[in-house]
């Protein structure tokens, strides 16, 4: 039962490919059509469902290109979850290797940002904490604090302009004046009721990630002081607050 399961959903996702003998024996023509026609309308759903995932993937390719990407693609790594927002996890790193999208080569990244909005949509609700919590900390032990940052948040960090590209794209923006050859930090979350791409600052990745790895105030400023010489600490923990980040603040004694 099991193997006529697994060949039976292996055929549902290759169009050519003849039914499995467990299933074809005594099948009139009728019913094979009608699986035909069932075959077809599963991937026709599965990637129509990548197109409400990855619009602005779609955009950039067109839907031709789309749709034979996303055939291979749902071939290659089919739904392992009945909610289909959750597919498409390993889609940025497919179209990093399908060969007809090296000439696109940003291709990848702005997947990445797309699945990054779609779990930051899907994600916990928490109310982020106003800056002014950050005055309640005595000021000798607001190096030693740690951050809790908002469940939605995601940071990507791209060697092209990623978010100035989604940006002009999604707003279809047809003629952008972007330097492909400067990349963007970027940060997705949802703070409140609406997902929020931002461009972060020079420092702001490396602050943020210290944070999200449990480093204190203190460390994560030094770590971005080296490699940043002009980091400005109130400068990124204003904006840090100001994007919603910050849903707690953990105090030395509660560590």
């Amino acid at each position: 039962m099991v193997e006529m399961q697994s060949s039976f959903a292996a055929a549902l996702l290759e169009p050519e490919a003849a039914l499995p003998p467990a299933v074809a024996k005594g099948i009139s023509p009728a019913v094979k059509r009608r699986f035909d026609i069932y075959r077809n309308n599963v991937t026709s759903s599965l990637i129509e469902a990548l197109k409400a995932s990855f619009p602005i993937v779609c955009r950039l390719v067109g839907d031709e290109f789309f749709k034979a990407a996303t055939t291979l693609y749902i071939r290659q790594e089919p739904p392992r979850s009945p909610l289909l927002f959750r597919y498409g996890d390993g889609f940025a790193d497919f179209l990093e290797s399908f060969p007809p999208a090296s000439s696109v080569p940003y291709l990848g990244d702005v997947a990445r940002l797309e699945w990054a909005w779609l779990q930051a949509y899907h994600a916990e609700d928490r109310e982020p904490l106003p800056l002014q919590a950050l005055a309640e900390v005595p000021q000798e032990s607001l190096p030693a604090v740690r951050f809790t940052l908002h469940p939605s948040l995601t940071l990507l960090r791209s060697r092209w302009p990623l978010a100035s590209l989604w940006t002009a794209v999604r707003e279809r923006n047809d003629s952008p004046e972007l330097d492909m050859a400067q990349g963007e930090e970027v940060a997705v979350l949802r703070p409140g009721n609406d997902v929020s791409v931002q461009l972060l600052p020079p420092g702001g990745y490396d602050f943020i990630t210290a944070l999200s790895a449990g480093r204190t105030l203190g460390e994560a400023a030094a770590l971005s002081g080296e490699a940043h010489s002009d980091f400005d600490l109130a400068h990124h923990l204003q904006g840090l607050f100001t994007l919603g980040t910050v849903v707690a603040i953990i105090a030395p004694d509660q560590g």
